[in-house]
Formats: C-alpha cells, structure tokens, sequence
C-alpha cells in the first residue's frame, strides 16, 4: 500500500486532480467529506460541539449551522483549539478507519486540505501539492462557488504561501492550464510513479540503478534533502539526518542521487523504527549494510536503506554518531565545500570514470577509489588546520 498526501490551496483544483486519480484506480480519503460526517446530526461530535459553543450552532433541522459556528470560532483562537480538539481526532479516527479496510496493494490519497499547516508532510511516503496562481484562484472562487471576492482572498491568505507548500512538495502539479493538461499529467504521475512506487513498497524493494550519468548541479537538490531528511527522521523519532554525498556540494557536477545520513547511538537501534523507515518509502537493503572496503576506513560498519519512489533516487546511510564512517561522510562533503582546487579534481576523477566506465555504476565507482587514498589525508589535514567539527548543516 502506499499512502500519497495531495493538498493545495482553495481553488486550486485540488479535487479535480482527486477525481482523476480515484478514476485511475486510487482509493480517496477525503478529510474534508469526514470532516462533515463527524459532526452530522446525531453524531457525538456535534453534541460535543454543542456541549462547547451553546444551542445557537445549530440549525433548524438539527445539524450543524456552519456559518452560525463560523461567526463563533472566526478570529478567536481559543475557539478555534477547542473546535479542532473535538473534528480533528475523529476524522484521523476516520481516516485510519478507511486506510485499514483498503486493499494491500492500493494507492490511497488522502485529500488533505491543511497538510502543509498540520506539519503532516513527513508522515507520508510522497506528497503531491496541486498549485495555481492566487489570482486565478480567486477567479475559481467567485464564479464556480459564489464566493465573496473579498472572502476568497481573507481565505487564500489565511492559508500557509506557495514556497511553504513547495518545501513539503514531492509532486508539483501546475493547473493553471487546460483540464485536459492536467489530466495527462495526472495520468502520467500515477503510471509512472505511483504504481511502481507502491508496488516495490508492498515487496519492500528499493529501486536499483547501475548507471553512472553526471548531470549538472541541480538548485533544488538541497529542498530535496532536507523534505527527505524531515521524513526519515519523523520515522526514526527525531534523529538527526545529513545531507551527504556530491549533491550536497554547491556547484558540483553529480549523479541525480540524494545521499542522506541517519545518526543514531548504535546499529541495533534501528530494529525499532526499520518498519516506519521503510512505512514511509526507504526499504532495507542488507546486503549494502557495510561501507565500500576499498573506501578510507575498511569495513565501517553501517545499515543501508533504499528509496521505493522511481522518481527520486535516495540512498540512506545509517551510521552510529561518532563512527569513522558518520566523521568522514561529514568531513569529505565539508572539505569539498571549502576547498575549491579539490573540488575541481574531485569532479575531473568523476568525469574520468564516468566516461571509462561507459556509465557501469560498480565500474565507475571502482575508477574513483585510487583517488580517495590521497585524498583522505588532504581531508584530515583540513580538518586539523580550519578546527573543523561535524555539522548535520
């Protein structure tokens, strides 16, 4: 099963995309629609809300009057704790409800309007955010819902800006086009990622790749590790999590592969949270669980971990804090930074072994090692002359 959270702001067709996906086959739990079914007439969360806000919240006919309930909570914090203490456990009750009667082998979407808000984000294995413009947005609202114009953009604006929903984006999905555009695009992401993406986190496979390609330095592989970080770390119970690895070096050519460092007290730590790790998309891969014994520091021990998602290759390493392998993950990406002459070399011995080893993964990684016995010194010595100390940063 994979879980997939979608989440937009209003009117940026958020329910369209859902649409599309429940017509593909997916199974949709909507927070929206729970949020409703638990406090429709007769339920106890409406004779909760009553108990709280008084006999004026409700309507002739017994359920709930939103706005009347609206007018209550609207600019009152408090209020609002209290309203949200009462929906938002039965709806996860709901939720969780729903999850549990899927299929094993389903894609569930949970549509959830303020995921980004609830710092939800790295509960789930992908996040897909629909994104439209405010303006258009606003457009939406007043034409298709008859809304206000002005209670539209007090809407849009009490809900978290596009760089926040960007930053806890796996998926972004642009509809500020036609719908048939987006509906290609929607297909296109459930064909492409998510089957595949659920059908290696039910086998509990990573996704293997042999090739050896330098792409040029992408800008946005720091917000990629640092979203997968707060994931892998939400599973491992706060741990903390480095970006390593080439990606992690500003302006160095690397292959598309994200290498994140999970530090924990001692290897046998991670029996306890390896279900949540790989709950969330990172599988196990035992027969990678030591470092590369041609590398500086033969046969430091570590635990490997895949990523499932075929759309963004992730490499975890698991290393005890304080190991010779955690230090020299940190130290090498550090070194690269600072040092620029060692930073060019670096990418020529990449380019050399790319290049000899006709893009074969075991090949060019074989090609680079003569080059790290020199430079695991030249390393040190940085360290001992910057007072360099290991930074998660």
């Amino acid at each position: 099963m994979l879980r997939v959270g979608l989440t937009g702001g209003i009117g940026s067709g958020k329910s369209t995309v859902a649409r599309r996906l429940v017509a593909r086959g997916a199974v949709l739990v909507d927070s929206d629609v729970l949020a409703r079914e638990v406090v429709a007439a007769g339920t106890d969360g409406l004779a909760e809300i009553v108990a709280a806000f008084g006999e004026e919240v409700l309507g002739p006919d017994g359920g709930l009057d939103r706005p009347a309930l609206a007018s209550v909570v609207f600019g009152d914090a408090d209020a609002r704790a209290r309203l949200n203490a009462i929906v938002h456990p039965r709806v996860r009750a709901a939720s969780d409800a729903l999850i549990a009667a899927a299929p094993a082998d389903a894609v569930v979407v949970q549509d959830v309007p303020l995921l980004v808000e609830g710092g939800m984000a790295p509960f789930f294995p992908l996040v897909v955010v629909v994104h439209t413009e405010a303006e258009e947005r606003v457009r939406r609202l007043v034409e298709q819902r008859g809304m206000p114009e002005a209670d539209a953009r007090s809407r849009i604006a009490a809900q978290v800006d596009d760089d926040a929903r960007r930053a806890a984006a796996d998926v972004w999905l642009d509809n500020s086009g036609a719908p048939d555009a987006l509906e290609a695009v929607v297909d296109a992401l459930w064909d492409e990622r998510l089957v595949p993406f659920e059908a290696n986190l039910r086998r509990g496979e990573a996704v293997r790749t042999t090739e050896a390609v330098l792409v040029d330095p992408d800008p946005d592989w720091p917000a990629h590790a640092a979203r997968l970080a707060a994931r892998v770390s939400a599973a491992a119970g706060g741990r903390e999590v480095a970006h390593t690895g080439s990606t992690a070096v500003p302006g160095l050519p690397a292959k598309d592969v994200i290498d994140l460092q999970l530090a924990v007290g001692s290897l046998d730590e991670v029996a306890g949270f390896r279900g949540a790790l790989e709950a969330v998309g990172f599988p196990w891969r035992p027969e990678v669980d030591h470092d590369n014994p041609k590398s500086p520091g033969a046969a430091w021990p570590k635990l490997y971990h895949g990523t499932a998602d075929p759309g963004r290759r992730t490499h975890l390493h698991i290393r005890e804090i304080g190991s010779p392998g955690w230090r020299y993950a940190l130290l090498f990406r550090d070194w690269l930074r600072a040092d620029r002459e060692a930073r060019e070399e670096y990418l020529a011995v990449k380019r050399r072994a790319a290049s000899e080893s006709g893009g074969d993964g075991p090949r060019y990684a074989d090609l680079k090692e003569p080059w790290f016995d020199g430079a695991a010194d030249r390393a040190e010595a940085w360290a001992v002359s910057s007072g360099w100390v290991p930074s998660l940063a």
